[in-house]
């Protein structure tokens, strides 16, 4: 992308105190996890501004001094910490390299409108700033479960080995008592008997009420579909109450009435509920990419004596089918996460992998929940994945440009 902006330098206050402002944040929180905060302030303050002092001023030449901080950041990590520092070191080194010379030559200027006020340049850079914290906020927890699942030691903390990423440290133990412990097995196997399923009926019932929804003859439309989405805005907890004693008078009936097996009659309670539970999402997405449907193709297909059916799998379906298979995605990665209704509806043979997971929590403190947390995060990375190449794919058909 070309300048908007012609750059040119700042002035040196406005580079060191911006620098300042940087390593006083740093410095308290090294200084709260050293116990001395004010001490990490002015310590952070104080270095940072000398080093874009030197950088700026006396060094003056970018290459030379930013190679220069990255070895003497490099070398300190190395000196006091270890390898980790070492390699932390140089990272930081290499960030404020960049940040005092983005300031000081002005390009940060370069990319923006020249119109913009002083302020709106602040706030521009803030809004990012503060986007960019929610999403660490985020995605952090996620991230450091994926280290830990590989520690060798039965703990729930990052070893003095994994920190110097010493291979002693490291161990693939969690993951082979996942893969082989029964109990694990049985509930992995169980999330994939009862996902899957469930995930059919809610596609095939979310997707029917969605086309219903959609027709223009269809009376009290909006309090239907506020109906069918209640499991998804009613508490889950309240939904679990709900369901306990619905099913549990099914389950009777299906049990002692027809004679079907009591374990059988558990994995049907359990996909039923799931079912429901999956359903608003599929009514959701479906309804969402009828918006863009054009009718009258189905009024052409029935002119040339299409019947209903016809009409919906060769027409219909080829159309909406990446909102199908999207809502089909939402519904499983909700009946394989969900551990409340279960809890309810189901019994010890129906035990699910997040149940599972809630147990080995509560009772054993196991580790290998961090392996199994893993998993479900790749999974989960592979199932999102797909939802957006369905979801560019169905811009394509509907003749937008995926941006």
């Amino acid at each position: 992308m070309a300048a908007l902006t012609v750059i040119s330098r700042k002035p040196l206050s406005f580079v060191l105190s911006v620098t300042a402002l940087l390593g006083a944040l740093l410095g308290v929180l090294m200084g709260m996890s050293m116990g001395n905060a004010p001490l990490g302030l002015i310590a952070g303050a104080a270095i940072t501004s000398a080093v874009a002092y030197l950088g700026t001023s006396v060094i003056s030449e970018e290459r030379t001094a930013r190679y220069g901080l990255i070895a003497a950041t490099l070398i300190a990590g190395l000196y006091f910490f270890g390898l980790v520092g070492g390699l932390t070191g140089a990272l930081w080194g290499w960030f404020l390299g960049w940040f005092i010379f983005w300031l000081y030559e002005g390009r940060y200027r370069a990319r923006l409108h020249p119109y913009l006020t002083p302020g709106q340049v602040l706030w521009h850079f803030t809004f990012r700033i503060i986007c960019g914290l929610i999403f660490a906020f985020l995605i952090i927890p996620i991230i450091v479960v994926m280290p830990l699942s590989f520690n060798a030691q039965d703990f729930f903390t990052f070893t003095p080995e994994m920190l110097r990423f010493d291979p002693a440290g490291y161990s693939l133990k969690h993951y082979n008592d996942f893969f082989t412990n029964n109990e694990w097995q049985r509930s992995f196997k169980n999330s994939l008997i009862i996902a899957p399923i469930a995930t059919l009926v809610s596609v095939s019932l979310g997707t029917l009420a969605a086309i219903g929804l959609s027709q223009s003859h269809v009376p009290f439309k909006r309090a239907i579909m506020a109906i069918l989405i209640s499991p998804m805005i009613v508490p889950l907890i309240i939904s679990a109450t709900g369901m306990f004693f619905f099913y549990a008078g099914l389950g009777k009936f299906l049990e002692y009435q027809l004679g079907l097996d009591k374990n059988l009659v558990g994995y049907m309670k359990v996909v039923l509920a799931h079912a429901v539970l999956g359903i608003p999402f599929v009514i959701i997405t479906v309804t969402a990419t009828l918006v863009g449907f054009d009718n009258s193709l189905t009024r052409a297909a029935a002119n040339m004596g299409a019947n209903p059916v016809t009409t919906f799998f060769r027409v219909q379906m080829p159309l909406i089918l990446p909102g199908v298979i999207s809502g089909g995605l939402f519904a499983f990665i909700t009946s394989f996460d969900e551990v409340v209704v279960i809890m309810f509806v189901g019994s010890a043979s129906q035990k699910t992998l997040p149940w599972q997971m809630f147990t080995g929590l509560r009772e054993q403190i196991s580790p290998t929940i961090l392996a199994v947390a893993t998993i479900l995060v790749a999974l989960s990375i592979v199932l999102l994945t797909t939802l957006e190449l369905l979801r560019r794919r169905s811009e394509k058909l509907r003749g937008m440009s995926p941006s």
